[in-house]
């Protein structure tokens, strides 16, 4: 080895083993027409709107520092949320926020319901955290048995819960995650990504529990481009947890862009309306589907397993310019895949071209 490789060689040595044995995590570009695997909202903003948007965006300094904390936007949204500001944090995306949790806390046990959102996980123990993944049980809701014989045995100090749940789509059961919260043994994040779809929210009890914290996005309902996302907690935690989070965090153009969900929220609402009557719509299909069970849903997204290969049915419709999303799963969760919900003529493009593509098939 030459003297650059032997310098390299040790330079690699002072990277931690665990970013080293990890894979990156990436979201592959692809040139296929109908997107239906990253659960974005298939609606931009109305004309008039998004012209009134670009008109606001002109008016930013750009030679200007945003506005530090996006002081005047959180306090728009603590009163839409119904919390006092010292309660909210806003961040670049809700993985900016899952990593001051992760930084701020120190390294102990991180407990994730497995599958979930792999970024609890990667994020985690990038922050030098032990990660346990608790399976799901059948009924794909949390096993608390084991999550709090886990709490016994080590010192957890974060437990992650989507709600509703990525991939599967499904909210787990209330009472087990306020047993979850009464045992006091570290935070208990719930991440409600997906929260405009359930109609479900832990905000109510935000008040009662010291250890509760919650994520929200405004990625899923059609404002991904600006990456916020809000976390909800205790005040004197949230005192310390801004000590992490970086300066301008939240550019200016999405503090601008952000404030336009507030002043037209019922025009996102019809969306989301719309959105959840396509879900039904969608999962009924492929109901009907021999060789396809799907999950029921409160996200914006349909969760289902087919009989044979996923990797095959994921390459058949990719070829016919639909992607979705393909897991690498094992055991019961093994050929799964995840479909968006897209506009109502996205849906019937991917109902009919599966139809064809298992009656060719032969399922």
């Amino acid at each position: 080895m030459n003297k650059g490789g032997e310098a390299l060689a040790r330079l690699s040595n002072l990277l931690k083993r665990e970013v080293c044995t990890q894979e990156a995590y990436s979201a592959s570009p692809s040139n296929c027409p109908v997107r239906l695997d990253a659960n974005e909202s298939p609606y931009s903003l109305p004309k008039e709107i998004h012209e009134e948007l670009l008109a606001a965006l002109k008016a930013v300094e750009i030679n200007r520092y945003p506005e530090p904390g996006a002081r005047s936007l959180l306090e728009r949204y603590a009163t839409a949320f119904g919390v006092r500001s010292p309660m909210l944090m806003m961040g670049n995306g809700s993985d900016e926020l899952i990593q001051i949790l992760c930084l701020a806390t120190a390294p102990t046990t991180v407990l994730v319901p497995s599958p979930t959102f792999v970024m609890y996980r990667l994020i985690a123990i990038n922050c030098g955290h032990r990660v346990l993944e608790i399976p799901l049980k059948d009924d794909l809701d949390i096993d608390l048995d084991e999550m709090m014989e886990k709490q016994r045995q080590t010192c957890v100090g974060l437990t992650f819960l989507s709600y509703p749940n990525n991939p599967t789509g499904n909210c787990f059961t209330r009472e087990k995650i306020e047993k979850l919260l009464q045992s006091r043994e570290g935070f208990v994040v719930i991440d409600e990504a997906y929260g405009h779809f359930s109609n479900d929210t832990f905000l109510p009890l935000i008040e009662n529990y010291h250890n509760l914290i919650i994520l929200k996005s405004l990625s899923k309902i059609g404002l991904a481009a600006l990456r916020l996302g809000f976390m909800i907690g205790n005040e004197l935690i949230m005192r310390e947890l801004n000590k992490v989070r970086l300066p301008y965090n939240v550019n200016a153009y999405s503090q601008v862009a952000a404030s336009f969900y507030l002043s037209y929220e019922e025009v996102f609402q019809r969306q989301i309306e719309e959105i959840k009557r396509e879900r039904e719509r969608l999962y009924e299909a492929l109901k009907e589907m021999r060789g396809i069970i799907p999950y029921p849903s409160q996200a914006n997204f349909v969760f289902f397993r087919c009989d044979f290969s996923s990797d095959l049915l994921y390459e058949a419709l990719k070829a016919q310019g639909i992607l979705i999303r393909n897991f690498p799963y094992a055991g019961r969760f093994r050929n799964c895949l995840r479909v968006t919900v897209g506009k109502p003529e996205e849906n019937e493009l991917f109902i009919e071209t599966l139809r064809r593509i298992l009656k060719k098939l032969g399922v």
